[in-house]
């Protein structure tokens, strides 16, 4: 619900603390810049308030990470009369001072701890609230003749409009990343960078803000930016500000400095950063038809294939002008081929071997094709093989003879001389095991699942050379020089692509990413069990997963940023599913970082399997979204 900003109409409350750096002379030049109209207001750096009190917000979120004064303001709030009567006990002379200052405010009653609070910001020097490093204040008696300490009128006015803010003490990240929203009113106002050595008199916790937590807010507040925010951010007139805030409104105001013993030191320099919402142009889907092409590709049950997503991907991705794209989690090779087939110079990677290994096939591969009669050769023992199937895996996922075929497949594969004819081979020898597997995994032994559907009941040689045929139909030249990359997506070298789609392994809680764990068998086959532990106590003779950030939260959110800071001057579009983590917002504040323009396009997509018991009610629910950077 919007609050609109009715300022004239309002009962004038004050801050109820003076405060170092508060923003009462500036309210002149703030106000005009506040929206007409908002979601919440929230001030994560509520300090003495000024702005908060001149607007009076209906609905609004107050912080700060100093918890004595979030208890003042939570006491003034719901039991502004027990603070009130608490103050009126006190007297301003230095012995009360000192013994007040002297007390440990966690000990006292959250009522005395309030007053003590409002007691000692009116009775010290300058009004200054200062702590050292062990969190006591440590401010001086003022000598004051008659501040004051009790104003009745003023606390109560306070009241009323504190009763309204959610008043929280916390971390200014967290609480903007709790609960910041598009539409919403966010005023920033932290400890300002210093302008000169003597300037750290705002130590208002023991925590101390450095430059480089300057530099992370700047972070966080354009990712408030792409969500929708309106953000006001107040700090000296410092060089660093004018670079971290560049692509925005900055304004230089004159203000005096209250907190100087020397008036001639209290005249300076303030900025105001103005940060509207982002302006969203929406990159919408269109409806497209693919190239006939894209419909030779073989079809795959591969886990998180995104052959159905196909017209989804084109019809964001022909928005842009590309002519180099790279397919980062290449998966089943289809969306690279796609991307070939609209005319492309494609890039395809994969950490796993059997991927590399279609897309050296059918994306790299422009004219190779492997004849039937080369085909039916490799049916027939060469030479002698190793027979590492047949006694590795006898009994586990095939019959005998199919084991010993594979292993002839296997031994005739590694003799071809020609990398393409090998890769389609191999291609083919993948696609024949995952066909005649019941579901087409490796994750249990035996034949459960054979529900004697036809492709179980053909042999497996059959299977091998209709997918011969099935490559070779799919292998096609479109005019540009393709690549199939097998590696970390970290490590990848490449000159820099206009367009990069990145796929990656989904992390999700509810379900695992373990594509080793699914197709371990087939990846032995297309790295020959090279460079990998088999891990013999298993029952399914599966090897060690390959190491991934993937598999944790944390993880795969330090993997996007390190990606897209990689390929931070190409388009980005990623695939990703609402199970997934990091969240829908964490992933559009990660593009944020860097790139100016981010759009999240949902899309009607169900999975095809769950690995759980209730994947079917997991899958109903999911809903896939492309995040486009640009």
């Amino acid at each position: 619900m919007e609050q609109a900003v009715k300022r004239d109409s309002l009962v004038q409350v004050k801050p109820i603390l003076k405060w170092a750096g508060g923003k009462t002379q500036m309210l002149s030049d703030l106000l005009p810049k506040v929206p007409v109209s908002y979601g919440r207001y929230i001030e994560p750096f509520i300090g003495g308030g000024a702005m908060f009190f001149a607007l009076q917000p209906e609905n609004a979120i107050i912080a700060d990470s100093n918890p004595e004064l979030i208890n003042m303001y939570r006491q003034i709030a719901h039991n502004v009369e027990s603070v009130i009567d608490i103050l009126k006990r006190y007297e301003n002379s230095s012995d009360m001072f000192y013994s007040v200052r002297s007390q440990d405010w966690t000990k006292l009653s959250e009522e005395e701890a309030a007053a003590r609070t409002i007691f000692l910001n009116k009775t010290c020097f300058n009004g200054l609230y200062r702590v050292n490093k062990k969190g006591q204040f440590n401010v001086p008696y003022g000598k004051y003749k008659n501040p004051k300490i009790c104003d009745e009128d003023a606390l109560r006015a306070a009241s009323s409009v504190l009763k309204k803010a959610e008043i929280i003490c916390g971390d200014y990240l967290w609480v903007l990343d709790h609960y910041a929203q598009p539409g919403d009113f966010i005023f920033l106002d932290p400890p300002y960078l210093p302008i000169s050595e003597y300037s750290d008199f705002k130590r208002y916790t023991k925590e101390q803000f450095y430059e480089e937590d300057h530099i992370e807010l700047a972070k966080t507040v354009m990712r408030l930016h792409e969500r929708g925010c309106y953000i006001l951010l107040t700090n000296s007139n410092h060089p660093l500000v004018h670079e971290l805030y560049s692509p925005f409104t900055i304004d230089v105001i004159q203000t005096k400095r209250h907190i100087s013993c020397n008036g001639s030191a209290r005249k300076g320099e303030d900025v105001i950063v103005t940060i509207p919402p982002k302006t969203r142009t929406l990159t919408k889907l269109t409806s497209v038809s693919l190239p006939n092409q894209v419909s030779s590709y073989p079809p795959t049950r591969f886990m998180g294939s995104k052959s159905k997503l196909l017209n989804e991907i084109w019809a964001v991705a022909s928005q842009f002008d590309v002519d180099t794209v790279v397919d980062l989690f290449s998966g089943s090779g289809i969306v690279g081929y796609m991307f070939k087939a609209q005319g492309k110079s494609v890039t395809s990677n994969d950490y796993m071997a059997m991927s590399a290994t279609f897309t050296k096939a059918m994306v790299e591969n422009s004219t190779v094709t492997l004849p039937m009669e080369e085909a039916k050769k490799l049916l027939v023992s060469q030479k002698d093989s190793d027979h590492f199937v047949a006694t590795t895996f006898k009994d586990l996922y095939y019959t005998d003879e199919e084991n010993d075929l594979i292993d002839t497949l296997r031994t005739n594969i590694a003799d071809m001389h020609d990398q393409y004819k090998r890769a389609i081979a191999m291609s083919a020898l993948i696609r024949a095991c995952i066909k005649k597997r019941p579901r087409g995994i490796f994750t249990y032994t035996g034949q459960r699942y054979n529900d004697g559907r036809k492709d179980l009941q053909k042999s497996l040689s059959q299977q091998f050379l209709e997918a011969v045929d099935s490559v070779n139909n799919a292998v096609f030249d479109n005019g540009k020089i393709n690549r199939s990359k097998h590696g970390d997506a970290m490590d990848l070298r490449i000159e820099t692509p206009d367009l990069v789609y990145i796929d990656p392994p989904y992390y999700s809680p509810l379900s695992d990413n373990e594509y080793v764990r699914r197709y371990h068998f087939v990846e032995g086959l297309a790295r020959d069990w090279k460079g990998v532990e088999i891990q013999e106590h298993t029952q399914t003779k599966k090897f060690k997963s390959y190491p991934t950030p993937f598999s944790t939260r944390k993880g795969a959110a330090d993997a996007f940023d390190r990606l897209f800071k990689k390929f931070s001057d190409s388009i980005l579009m990623v695939s990703y599913s609402s199970n997934s983590l990091p969240t829908q917002d964490e992933m559009v504040a990660l593009l944020a970082k860097y790139k100016e323009h981010v759009e999240v396009i949902p899309v009607d997509y169900k999975y095809s399997f769950g690995n759980q018991n209730n994947a079917k009610t997991h899958r109903n629910s999911v809903q896939e979204y492309l995040f486009v950077g640009y």
